[in-house]
């Protein structure tokens, strides 16, 4: 247990402190970890036993590469980039603003539904709040709108990249805990859509009280409706294929990530997007974030093994029986963990630090591991936008130079009430995230 808790102090020193990456954070305090846990010192580096501990860290490093399930990270984030130097978030706004502009509080509803129509094909909160940022706030200001409320729907709207299919996210979690991407992807899938609707009612919320924070804007015909609906119509058309292919079981998540980079290549060349120069530069920024995520997951994987072998999950899993409370008491107390660490960490360190803890004890007291991912997932949503380290508002902070991070903290509070709802729900009504899954798959 000692070596445990001075591992845990350890790895906070090097992200908190030292500032070091959390993957080699985690692989370095998980594969010393390890060496100790083994009986191993530097009085004895010559040990035949230390050919177990390189073995253990070699293997996590070979088998992660050589996974082809891993495939699917980099063609989705390579999907992504390819819509986004398409320019489909222009065209999103603006389908989205022709059917809901003209009503108070309009503008800020079609941005929620342009950040939700975004993240289901970028699969990034960062990048869809830094994307619908430099999109849909000048027509806001442009209307007299609020900045708190123009900013905040922004940031929120953003959060939703991590949970609406596909999302690089739940592959991470499917992997670390051995759970089906398809399963996820479904379950993502009905929850991501409550999470817009929760979202407008906010909006509604904010102009009911003060409506001068959102004015409405012009009223579009019918005509010019179905004319910006067009321009959606090919990306669209992939978002169907791609998540259609995976539900129906056409194709494997990895299939449908490979038809859909494709197709996003397709769509870049025929709006003429792209020049030998963009695409080398999507290229490289698909590597590079491939890398990061694959370095991320190797370190968590090594992590895993130390806390594993350490014996943490059955010690808590010990300490939760010996409490004699119902077992979603317990999944609330992890709540309330995850809402806490939100003011500390970004949602993916989050989430590496806690799943190889936490999905043992989940699994263990019989929760569906399926669900459990949608619900954290939902939880590190929350992180995105909870203060002091909410992400995606010091995104827009930098993005937006001219409104500052507490403006935009003040304005998501009506969205993270919606958030806390929308949990609540999928923790208290499991259909919400299993009906899917249950429907296609089992």
């Amino acid at each position: 247990m000692s070596v445990l808790l001075i591992g845990f102090a350890v790895l906070l020193f090097l992200i908190v402190f030292v500032r070091m990456p959390i993957a080699f954070a985690m692989g370095l305090v998980g594969f010393f970890g390890f060496a100790v846990m083994m009986g191993l010192s530097w009085d004895n580096l010559d040990s035949y036993r230390w050919v177990g501990v390189l073995s253990m860290a070699s293997n996590r490093v070979v088998s992660t590469v050589q996974n082809y399930s891993l495939s699917v990270i980099p063609l989705f984030i390579l999907m992504g980039n390819l819509v986004m130097r398409s320019g489909l978030s222009h065209e999103l706004y603006q389908a989205s603003n022709a059917f809901l502009g003209h009503r108070k509080g309009g503008l800020a509803m079609a941005t929620v539904v342009a950040c939700g129509g975004f993240s289901a094909i970028s699969g990034s909160s960062l990048a869809t709040s830094a994307t619908m940022s430099r999109v849909a706030m000048p027509p806001m200001r442009k209307y007299g709108y609020n900045d708190s409320l123009a900013a905040a729907t922004i940031a929120a709207g953003g959060s939703l990249g991590i949970l609406i299919p596909p999302s690089v996210i739940l592959v991470v979690y499917g992997l670390l805990t051995e759970t089906s991407i398809r399963e996820l992807f479904a379950a993502g899938f009905l929850p991501g859509l409550l999470g817009v609707a929760l979202y407008l009612a906010a909006v509604r919320y904010v102009v009911w009280r003060n409506p001068a924070a959102g004015p409405a804007g012009e009223k579009t015909s019918w005509k010019e409706r179905f004319q910006a609906l067009r321009g959606v119509i090919g990306v669209l058309g992939l978002f169907v294929l791609v998540m259609g292919g995976i539900y129906l079981g056409v194709f494997t998540p990895t299939e449908a990530a490979g038809i859909g980079a494709g197709g996003a290549f397709v769509i870049a060349l025929l709006r003429k997007s792209l020049t030998w120069s963009s695409l080398f530069d999507t290229l490289s920024d698909t590597a590079r974030t491939s890398v990061m995520l694959f370095a991320v997951v190797i370190g968590a994987l090594i992590f895993s093994d130390f806390v594993n072998r350490a014996g943490l999950p059955d010690m808590l899993l010990g300490f939760v029986t010996s409490l004699d409370v119902a077992p979603i008491v317990v999944i609330l107390a992890i709540m309330g963990i995850y809402l806490l660490l939100g003011m500390v960490f970004e949602s993916l360190s989050m989430m590496l630090l806690t799943i190889p803890i936490f999905y043992p004890v989940v699994a263990s007291l019989g929760f569906d591991l399926v669900w459990f991912g949608i619900v954290v997932v939902i939880a590190i949503e929350i992180s995105l936008i909870t203060p002091p380290v909410g992400m995606n508002v010091f995104v827009l902070s930098a993005v937006i130079r001219d409104i500052k991070t507490g403006t935009i903290f003040k304005g998501v509070t009506p969205f993270w009430f919606a958030d806390i709802i929308r949990l609540l729900l999928v923790l208290f009504v499991a259909q919400i995230a299993l009906f899917l899954p249950e429907l296609l798959y089992r």
